[in-house]
């Protein structure tokens, strides 16, 4: 067993309530993955309509039952389609988290990742965490 398979095997599997919402949100975050940056925000702004402001610790249990139920959201590589995943559980939620994406220069990469309060959620561990990225687009106007 590798060390990645033994991190997964310990990724504790989220409340039963949320199980089949979270992999219903990865399962349309994955074709939203693929549409402009201007689409998904359209799409972000008609789900957010009604919404309140997302509270940290609900957005922080989305994104972990999220992560819990795709494996394509985990990592790095799935940064966007893990961010919009738990951007859809937030709306059916009622809640209303910040969608950034942006870049660094060195080494290049580019990042997606969800914010509340102006507090990346479940970052503390990604490459460098989303403070070293500079937000290029957010939905802060957008919902």
């Amino acid at each position: 067993m590798t060390a990645t398979d033994q991190t997964l095997a310990r990724l504790p599997l989220p409340r039963w309530r949320l199980r089949a919402p979270a992999y219903a949100a990865a399962c349309v975050a994955a074709p939203m993955a693929r549409c402009s940056p201007a689409v998904i925000l359209r799409i972000l702004r008609v789900l957010g309509r009604g919404s309140r402001a997302a509270d940290y610790a609900s957005v922080r249990a989305y994104r972990a039952a999220v992560v819990a139920v795709s494996a394509s959201c985990r990592g790095q590589q799935g940064c966007l389609r893990r961010s919009l995943a738990v951007m859809l559980l937030a709306r059916l939620h009622g809640q209303r988290p910040i969608w950034c994406v942006g870049v660094r220069t060195s080494p290049f990469a580019a990042h997606a990742w969800v914010e509340v309060d102006g507090r990346p959620v479940g970052e503390e561990g990604t490459d460098g965490g989303a403070s070293t990225y500079r937000t290029l687009l957010s939905s802060r106007s957008a919902g």
